[in-house]
């Protein structure tokens, strides 16, 4: 019979200290047969810094939560429960409910797509008012127009002694109002 998988709730941030501790416990006590994968769904993120430079980081896009994929025993319930950082399963009631094969068809297609190609860190949209946090424009406001997220860029309209004037600037000059 082939192993479900089930969503262990952890404290946010602790995701790759939990899976490394539970890699760590099935090796020790030869548990490859009752434990099979043990997945953190991470994407990759692109910004751009203040100098220019683009930078990728790991990103957790379910923070908080590790998948594993077992065959559910009360032996190893207790071992995961008791896992530094572990606050629980997710499911109702002792037993927690295993995934869905479409959920995790579509969780592992997910993590596959998103290991390949980063996205922006920030997304704007066009038609999106912002203000400029930084820079000559500093405190004007404008509507995005386009946006060029492999740059880290977008232009904005801003209005200047009352004409809008088409306005190049970097993400991070700036925000949300």
């Amino acid at each position: 019979m082939a192993k479900s998988w089930y969503v262990i709730h952890t404290l946010t941030g602790k995701e790759e200290k939990v899976k490394a501790s539970l890699e760590a416990y099935v090796k020790n006590n030869n548990l490859e047969e009752q434990i099979g994968k043990i997945l953190v769904p991470t994407e990759q993120v692109s910004e751009i810094t203040k100098l220019g430079k683009k930078k990728i980081t790991k990103r957790h896009y379910y923070p908080g939560y590790v998948l594993i994929q077992m065959d559910w025993s009360d032996q190893l319930w207790y071992m995961i429960k008791n896992t530094t950082g572990v606050t629980g399963f997710i499911g109702a009631g002792k037993k927690p409910l295993p995934l869905k094969e479409s959920e995790v068809k579509t969780i592992l297609r997910q993590a596959e797509e998103k290991k390949e190609k980063p996205v922006p860190k920030v997304i704007f949209e066009k038609g999106e008012t912002l203000r400029v946090k930084e820079g000559p424009f500093t405190n004007f406001s404008g509507i995005v127009e386009e946006i060029y997220p492999d740059k880290g860029k977008l232009k904005m309209a801003v209005s200047i002694f009352g004409r809008s004037t088409p306005v190049e600037l970097d993400y991070w000059q700036v925000e949300r109002i």
